[in-house]
C-alpha cells in the first residue's frame, strides 16, 4: 500500500495518509504500476525465487493496486489481496479481473481471512507504516501452512528524514518467531526501481517448517 516516502517523517504512518486520494496516481511510480516491461520482468523474476515453485495460495496484505498480486496470479498462484483503502481495492479488482484472485477491504496487520491458511504471505512496503510491526509479523506467520513462506520487501527511504525499517531491526523482530531467515539486498538492482537508488532496500524470506 505504500512506497513513496518523500517528505514523510517517522511520525507519518499508514493511518495518517489518505491512500484513497493517492490511489488514482499510485501506479505512476515505476515500482508501483510495473508498467515498464523491464521493471515488470525484474519483479516477476524475484517473485519466482521468493514464492513456492508450484501453484499455491498467496496472501498480499497491503496489496495497493494489486501489481504484485497480478504477477503472482500470472505465475499460477491463487491470490487474496487486502488493503484498507477502498479505492486501492477497486483498482486491484479491475487489474486482476478474470484472474483467480479475491480482494478485501481490511487491515493489512490483521487480514479478514478467517481460518484460511496460505502457502505464502507476500508483504511489500507495509510494515514501516504499522503501529505494532512485531504483532503483525506474528499474525502473518501464523497464517502460513507448514512449508509456507513469509516474504517481506522493505527498506529505509530518504536521506534528510528517512523513514522505513532497517533490515537489522526487521530480522531482530523475526528472531522470536522464526528460525532461519534469508536477506536479499535489493538496492543494487536498478531495474526493480526504474532507476538507480542509494538507500536501503531489501527482501527477507522466512520459511515455515
Amino acid at each position: 500500500m505504500a512506497n513513496d516516502r518523500d517528505g514523510m517523517t517517522w511520525a507519518d504512518t499508514g493511518a495518517a495518509v489518505d491512500w484513497d486520494a493517492r490511489a488514482a496516481l499510485f501506479d505512476e511510480q515505476p515500482d508501483h504500476g510495473l508498467r515498464d516491461p523491464e521493471v515488470r520482468r525484474a519483479w516477476a523474476e524475484r517473485l519466482r525465487g521468493w514464492l513456492p515453485g508450484r501453484a499455491g495460495d498467496v496472501l498480499d496484505p497491503g496489496c495497493g493496486t494489486g501489481s504484485l498480486s497480478l504477477l503472482a496470479a500470472e505465475q499460477g498462484h491463487r491470490v487474496t489481496g487486502v488493503d484498507l483503502s477502498t479505492a486501492m481495492v477497486r483498482l486491484a479488482r479491475e487489474k486482476l479481473a478474470g484472474r483467480d484472485a479475491v480482494f478485501l477491504v481490511g487491515d493489512a496487520a490483521a487480514p479478514p481471512v478467517g481460518e484460511q491458511r496460505f502457502d505464502a504471505v507476500l508483504v511489500r512496503h507495509v510494515l514501516w507504516a504499522l503501529p505494532d510491526p512485531a504483532r503483525a509479523l506474528r499474525h502473518w506467520y501464523g497464517l502460513l501452512r507448514p512449508g509456507g513462506r513469509l516474504v517481506l520487501v522493505e527498506g529505509v527511504w530518504g536521506s534528510t528524514d528517512p523513514v522505513g525499517i532497517p533490515a537489522e531491526r526487521l530480522t531482530g523482530l523475526l528472531a522470536p518467531i522464526a528460525g532461519r531467515v534469508r536477506v536479499e539486498r535489493l538496492s543494487g538492482d536498478a531495474l526493480l526501481w526504474g532507476g538507480e537508488v542509494t538507500d536501503e532496500r531489501y527482501a527477507v524470506v522466512v520459511p515455515v517448517r
